[in-house]
């Protein structure tokens, strides 16, 4: 855990961002009820039954010091959704001589992703 304190510590620089990434997945419900609209007096009341829709990935990245955030919603949590947002990560920051990533070691953040996503690119990990 000190070795990640010691990485946001890290002075802002433009060449080396620091870039925190992280992924969760949702719930996606729908209300099965109408709502009962505000009153005098009374707040908008809400039933809690609900209809499930299903489930999706919300996948994020932010570099704290620059004040930027990306944002991708998948329809799954799988290591080629995990690589492209990867990509969508470093074609942000193209200009960058390298990009520290913070995220935690979920299996499918391994180098081994891009390798199954994209076979023929040249990839540096």
């Amino acid at each position: 855990m000190e070795k990640v304190l010691d990485v946001y510590k890290r002075p802002y620089d433009s060449q080396n961002p620091v870039v925190c990434m992280d992924e969760s997945p949702k719930q996606l419900i729908a209300e099965t009820r109408i709502s009962i609209p505000v009153s005098p007096g009374q707040p908008e009341k809400h039933d809690y039954e609900y209809k499930r829709c299903g489930m999706c990935n919300v996948f994020i990245a932010c570099e704290p010091l620059a004040g930027k955030r990306m944002i991708k919603v998948t329809e799954r949590k799988t290591k080629q959704d995990w690589a492209y947002f990867m990509e969508k990560i470093a074609y942000q920051y193209e200009m960058a001589k390298k990009i520290t990533i913070v995220m935690d070691n979920l299996n499918t953040h391994q180098p081994g992703s891009f390798f199954e996503t994209q076979p023929s690119q040249n990839y540096r990990v």
